[in-house]
């Protein structure tokens, strides 16, 4: 029988390592040939917008997809994750899926960060302090020995808490700065990710080598950082190349202007099979730009369902 998880059940069931671990796995499976991912569609309604996404991954044996509403109002963007046997087509799992979706945008930027940033980057810079930011910071911090972090965010009270909150869970010294120049200047690693319209992150702050993880510009009207951020990045990796050519304000603006063409991004899944280097040299500054993919959904979720599985968590559905 099928099992239905809640979100309390599904962050028990998925620590960050595990979860990049599974996510690395999912995208050398894509670059296997072994997955179909299709971009997320938004349908409009009267009060709001209909998300929906799907992926199958045949190296894992599981196909599925994400749903879920955004109406603006307080808890409307519900997320389900519908999860199914990829041989049989039998329902193997409903379970909510908004603590999922934190842990595995974090864990694809662990899994970018893995392959893109110094293997001696110690020091990160996180521009926003929201819900997403936490999982972005812990997730860095599963694959480098992360020695000090700076986060500036608009509101001075979200910033000190995000601070104290990640020093605390992580134990590494995470200091709120006041401005976002600040922030960034001398980073290994910066981390950008909110829902800013305008740039937060402006290339003319950015040190050689550094990494940057873009994970909040999913909307072609939000733009995160500059054009020279993009221009001075020698490799620029997105997490799938058609659904970056609907959603990646940061990539989508900067076309019509000739300083950025499709050509000049490739794919995560080229960089985890090696087809792409990652990091060509200690200098170069490097670029992920995540707009969150059903592969990593259903990757999450089977993760979740098999240890559900074994530990007998989860209530059975009557079908």
């Amino acid at each position: 029988m099928a099992l239905f998880l809640n979100d309390q059940e599904v962050a028990q069931l998925l620590p960050m390592n595990e979860c990049i671990d599974v996510l690395d796995q999912a995208f050398a499976h894509a670059g296997e040939g072994k997955v179909d991912n299709t971009p997320r569609n938004r349908i409009r309604m009267p009060g709001g917008f209909f998300h929906f996404m799907t992926a199958a991954n045949s190296g894992q044996g599981v196909f599925g997809y994400k749903a879920y509403p955004s109406f603006g109002g307080p808890g409307s963007a519900k997320m389900i994750v519908m999860l199914y046997d990829y041989e049989t087509g039998g329902l193997l799992s409903c379970m909510e899926a908004g603590r999922l979706g934190q842990i595995r945008t974090g864990a694809a930027s662990g899994v970018a960060t893995k392959y893109m940033a110094k293997a001696d980057a110690a020091t990160v810079a996180v521009i926003g302090s929201g819900f997403q930011a936490r999982t972005q910071l812990e997730a860095v911090c599963a694959v480098r020995d992360i020695k000090s972090v700076r986060v500036f965010s608009r509101r001075e009270e979200r910033r000190e808490e995000f601070a104290k909150r990640s020093t605390e869970s992580l134990g590494v010294d995470v200091k709120a700065v006041a401005s976002a120049e600040e922030c960034v200047q001398g980073a290994d690693l910066v981390i950008v990710i909110t829902s800013a319209r305008e740039p937060a992150l402006l290339g003319e702050w950015l040190s050689p080598g550094t990494h940057i993880n873009a994970a909040g510009g999913n909307h072609w009207m939000r733009r995160e950082i500059d054009e020279e951020a993009v221009v001075r990045s020698e490799v620029i990796v997105v997490d799938d190349l058609d659904q970056a050519k609907i959603e990646c304000g940061d990539l989508l603006w900067l076309e019509p202007r000739g300083s950025f063409r499709w050509d000049m991004a490739k794919e995560l899944q080229d960089v985890v099979s090696g087809r792409v280097n990652g990091r060509p040299s200690a200098d170069s500054i490097t670029l992920f730009e995540s707009m969150g993919l059903a592969l990593e959904d259903i990757a999450a979720a089977q993760l979740v369902y098999t240890k559900a599985k074994e530990q007998g968590i989860g209530q059975e559905l009557p079908f």
